[in-house]
């Protein structure tokens, strides 16, 4: 009997991973922005720290997974020796605007369509085509001349990780040590918070959508050593992906789909099992021509602000987390700031309010 093919195999092990992904997110709400806005404005952690809790176990994972030769990483572009800190920065900044103008980032989008939300499918065309358009299309030589020609060369330590960068400074092999300490770091933080420590299903929800992300890591890996086709080392990201898979959907040509689109394919159908289970599913659509501009606006930002960044929440925030990419930090702390300018604009009124001294401006409209 002959084995099955890698790449037959590869989009459904991502349509299974997705169906997870999307039907645990659609349960649990798992979603950054509102889990930031919570944060900032009612004193709530439990969302933020359920992110990063799900940031944790991929990077313990999917380092492990490593460690024992199921995963490659280091074929991730997001450890390639050039870093973009302008793109990241950027990048970074004008997602998170996007997002909060949109109310959630792409990969919630996804969740909100599997439960009904015409809005969702209207940012997911928007924010797929743009970013098509930054990657390979005509916003490309801007993203070249910004942010690849600008790049830093970390090449003398390998790559951009934070384990070859200090081990190529300390001179010494620190591939065991980093990861380690990394890992008791962020799960210091997110269990140093008492109440924290009884919400099972928010630890459940984080550990989960973790394991999911770091999958990818070992699929990809294993079809790329037995497919007799080049194979892109990937886990999650929900940008390009999406570009993608509406390229497959009006271009199919007899070319299988990869993990990335099986990815977003099994997200959009766990949302809509999840919403079907909680029987929370609806028809949702803009109320007027201003929202739908706004939603416009927003998915395009995140489309270009998440090529030049490399990632979006999901890619940078968990994904290239799990790989200790210096990039990571600063994209996610580029798109916290992005959308802390939004939430300010639009829940506070002014983003002037950001500033002490300035007031706190009056509510949008």
């Amino acid at each position: 009997m002959n084995a099955p093919d890698p790449l037959v195999l590869l989009p459904l092990m991502g349509l299974a991973a997705g169906t997870i992904l999307g039907y645990v997110a659609r349960i649990n709400r798992f979603c950054t922005l509102s889990a930031l806005e919570r944060h900032w404005y009612a004193g709530d952690s439990r969302g933020l720290r359920t992110w990063v809790l799900a940031a944790a176990v991929a990077l313990i994972a999917s380092q492990t997974a490593a460690a024992f030769g199921l995963a490659d990483l280091s074929l991730s572009f997001y450890l390639h020796p050039g870093f973009g800190l302008t793109g990241a920065i950027l990048g970074g900044v004008m997602f998170g605007l996007g997002m909060a103008l949109v109310g959630t980032c792409g990969f919630g989008a996804i969740v909100r369509l599997g439960g009904g939300s015409l809005r969702a499918a209207v940012v997911l065309i928007v924010l797929g085509l743009t970013a098509l358009a930054a990657q390979r299309g005509l916003l490309a030589p801007l993203r070249i001349l910004l942010v690849d020609d600008l790049a830093l060369d970390f090449s003398a330590a390998g790559d951009q990780s934070l384990t070859s960068l200090l081990s190529h400074l300390a001179g010494t092999d620190l591939s065991l040590v980093v990861p380690v300490l990394a890992s008791l770091a962020l799960l210091g933080w997110i269990f140093s918070d008492r109440s924290f420590r009884r919400e099972g299903a928010f630890i459940a929800t984080g550990t989960l959508i973790g394991l999911c992300i770091s999958f990818g890591w070992v699929a990809t890996t294993w079809a790329e050593r037995n497919a007799f086709e080049p194979v892109q080392i990937e886990a999650a990201s929900f940008v390009v992906p999406v570009g993608d898979t509406i390229l497959q959907l009006i271009t199919y040509t007899g070319t299988l789909p990869d993990y990335g689109i099986g990815l977003i394919v099994g997200t959009f159908a766990g949302a809509a099992l999840g919403a079907w289970r909680k029987k929370d599913g609806r028809w949702e659509a803009c109320d007027d021509a201003r929202e739908l501009g706004r939603h416009f606006l927003g998915a395009s930002l995140m489309g270009v602000g998440g090529v030049f960044a490399m990632g979006c929440t999901v890619g940078q925030g968990i994904t290239a987390v799990s790989t200790l990419a210096i990039s990571a930090p600063v994209v996610f702390l580029s798109i916290a700031f992005g959308a802390r300018i939004g939430l300010a604009w639009l829940i506070e009124g002014s983003i002037r309010t950001l500033v002490p001294g300035f007031g706190h401006g009056r509510p949008a409209r």
